[in-house]
């Protein structure tokens, strides 16, 4: 039986061959891409304060106007298509896709061992729950 200092030793290898992994180096990249545009910082940024000031707004009981939604919805267009962003945002999926993937090889043998969890990872719920 495994003990719990074999797992982590384990998970910091994977920790230490993902760090160097082509989908993690392209995912810094992008992050560090847009860092270093201040036109995709202050969209973001842009954003970020917009959807607070509405979200404030609606904890408030107050309804977003027409103009508020369309002017986020004119800011979200140009952050869509600004290329860094856009780049940024392949990346994460790219980087997210594989965090995923190495969830599942390290569940499946789980999955193969516990009652009933093949049927819950089948209807989509975490075989853990």
């Amino acid at each position: 039986m495994a003990t719990d200092t074999e797992i982590f030793s384990l998970a910091d290898k994977i920790g230490q061959l993902l760090k160097d992994h082509p989908t993690v180096a392209k995912y810094k990249a992008a992050q560090e891409s847009l860092a270093k545009d201040p036109d995709a910082a202050r969209l973001m940024g842009d954003f970020n304060r917009m959807l607070e000031a509405l979200g404030r707004q609606e904890q408030q009981g107050m309804s977003i106007s027409d103009a508020q939604r369309q002017s986020l919805e004119a800011l979200q267009t140009k952050i869509v298509s600004h290329i860094k962003i856009k780049a940024l945002n392949l990346a994460e999926v790219e980087f997210y896709d594989l965090l995923r993937k190495i969830s599942q090889a390290y569940q499946k043998p789980m999955l193969d061992t516990m009652p009933g969890a093949a049927a819950r990872a089948a209807a989509g719920r975490s075989p853990l729950q």
